[in-house]
């Protein structure tokens, strides 16, 4: 539907460019005033009720296309493709045991470190 929706819309924003080009400006009448050519083929008035029209509808779908895909945007839903895997515990090894759990290390001392202990350091 959003795929659909975002088509219609590209290709209502092209047609409103080409009929926006297509239109002539308002300071256009004035040169015409003064010796340009008359398009008699749309009448005195020209094309521009018609293209007002087409251009209004243009507009009017635009804006609708413009909000859908807003709307569209703004509740997407959240869903998750792995809602479907089954969850696995993590369990952790027999061996290991938490640090909090184990008893404070202590070292015996070496016979080393008793005959240093015993010799004064000469300084």
């Amino acid at each position: 539907m959003t795929t659909l929706i975002i088509v219609a819309h590209v290709v209502v924003c092209f047609f409103l460019i080409g009929i926006v080009l297509l239109q002539h400006g308002k300071g256009a009448d004035v040169g015409a005033t003064f010796g340009g050519s008359s398009q008699s083929l749309f009448g005195t008035e020209g094309p521009v009720p018609l293209l007002n029209k087409i251009t209004t509808l243009a507009a009017i779908v635009f804006m609708g296309t413009s909000v859908a895909l807003a709307y569209f945007s703004a509740h997407k839903t959240t869903g998750s493709v792995m809602t479907s895997v089954p969850a696995q515990e993590v369990q952790a090894p027999a061996h290991e045991t938490p640090a909090a759990a184990q008893a404070p290390v202590t070292a015996e001392p070496t016979e080393a470190s008793k005959k240093e202990e015993k010799q004064p350091t000469q300084q």
